[in-house]
């Protein structure tokens, strides 16, 4: 059973945000424009797909900055 959090019902409760799903986000950013979001310390990743992510993020966009 999904329980829906208490919404305030002050008259101005109804301009509170709706929590985002993160996941569905990345989802759909992936199927409708091809746009990938990945963090190389996702656990559904095995050490060579968290390499490989590393890296590709390292030759894109460079190594940590220092400093």
């Amino acid at each position: 059973m999904k329980i829906h959090p208490h919404r305030y019902s002050s008259p101005l409760g109804r301009y509170q945000p709706e929590p985002m799903d993160i996941e569905a986000t990345k989802r759909d950013g992936w199927q409708e424009q091809h746009i990938l979001l990945v963090s190389e310390n996702d656990n559904r990743l095995d050490f060579v797909e968290r390499e490989f992510i590393r890296r590709l993020g390292n030759r894109l966009y460079g190594g940590k900055r220092h400093g």
